[in-house]
């Protein structure tokens, strides 16, 4: 079953939505326009129900097929939200909106999910139901979390769920996954640093915050290299290290550390936490200060369930003609907690040789919308086939 010929039809009308979500680009929960525009399209359409405000600003579709022998409901979900930063593409249709950018191929995303929608209405070729999920607040929101603790789930009986994202690293009409993790957990980390201040020219008198900082951050690395189980991955990230002023002869009395941790295993999570809070207040005792540790988990693992991911590989393989196994990458996604929810399967499509995700320079590529809706629309036909 290649792409479907409906797709082609549909495409120059679904590059169009794309194009106008892009050029009016929402971050978090404020994707008001684009759950409006969303909400309307699929009324449009003639879904059987749609709902609005689930999650805060997410929307869901249902839309019956031709029978309902099973009872059965599959999930389709596509992010909706767009990055806090200011376009560097000199499209025709660039962002409209100061320091807001679809950097990530969610335009993409939901249009490829109305396209879908559009055609499962018209053709309706399944048994059950499909919740068409539309998700905001994916870049650091935790829409996902918002819409699940919301109830939708249960008040929709979705027993399944699928998702999909773009990826630069794969040619157009190239599909790939894996069973089991697929993407790390994201935590946050905050260190503050006390010590005590004073004379550049009298360090005796201090107790130097930037030394204590830079012994933490170095023993930081020893966690992953010398705590953490070979076979297994993590990765322990500084990525902000703030301590005194422009003044050159002045120790600061404090200090402040940032980063971000990445793990697939929960208890792989739960020791990086543990020797990180050991080192944190060992090193600065050592030194005389004191420090703590505000850890925060952001997003768990992303894991396909085995049955699912293997259903989700049988259908791209039919759509693209094969779907090649992903790497494990640890960037983090919030569709996590919908697979936490309910077994499901998480697939990147491929959008080509184009600029990195969050680049100012990305732009999604229109020409994977065949093959995205195809996959999704291919998803609910295969599941539930009619009866």
């Amino acid at each position: 079953m290649p792409v479907k010929n409906r797709f082609a039809e549909l495409h120059a009308e679904i590059t169009a939505w794309r194009r106008d979500i892009h050029a009016h680009p929402e971050v978090l929960y404020e994707t008001h326009r684009t759950s409006a525009l969303v909400a309307e399209k699929l009324k449009e359409f003639g879904c059987d129900e749609v709902v609005t405000g689930i999650g805060r600003t997410g929307v869901v579709g249902i839309i019956k097929g031709k029978t309902d022998t099973k009872g059965n409901v599959v999930g389709l979900r596509a992010d909706m939200d767009a990055l806090p930063m200011q376009e560097q593409t000199g499209l025709e249709y660039a962002s409209e909106n100061e320091g807001a950018m679809h950097a990530c191929g969610h335009d993409g995303h939901t249009a490829m999910l109305l396209g879908a929608a559009k055609y499962l209405s018209e053709t309706r070729n399944f048994d059950g139901a499909v919740a068409l999920i539309f998700q905001p607040a994916e870049e650091g929101g935790n829409g996902a979390l918002a819409m699940v603790e919301d109830g939708m789930m249960e008040r929709f009986g979705i027993q399944e769920v699928y998702g999909m994202h773009n990826d630069p690293d794969l040619e157009i009409g190239a599909f790939a996954l894996r069973r089991g993790p697929m993407l790390a957990a994201v935590d946050f980390f905050t260190i503050e640093i006390e010590g005590r201040g004073g004379h550049a020219a009298m360090p005796q008198q201090t107790i130097d915050p930037t030394i204590m900082g830079t012994q933490i951050h170095s023993a930081l690395q020893s966690i992953v290299s010398r705590n953490v189980d070979p076979v297994d991955r993590a990765v322990v990230s500084v990525t902000s290290f703030q301590t005194g002023s422009d003044v050159f002869n002045v120790i600061p009395h404090t200090a402040t550390l940032k980063g971000t941790v990445r793990t697939f295993a929960p208890d792989t999570q739960d020791m990086v936490q543990a020797r990180m809070a050991d080192v944190v207040a060992g090193v600065a005792a050592s030194f005389g200060g004191t420090a703590t540790l505000d850890y925060q988990r952001i997003t768990p693992a992303t894991i396909n369930a085995d049955d699912q991911a293997a259903f989700a590989e049988e259908v791209a393989t039919a759509v693209a003609g094969q779907c090649s196994e992903a790497p494990l990458v640890m960037g983090g996604e919030d569709f996590s907690y919908m697979l936490q929810a309910r077994p499901g399967a998480f697939i990147m499509v491929g959008n080509g040789d184009s600029a990195a995700l969050h680049h100012p320079e990305y732009n999604f590529n229109d020409e994977a919308i065949p093959y995205g809706s195809s996959y999704l629309s291919e998803v609910i036909e295969r599941r539930m086939p009619a009866a």
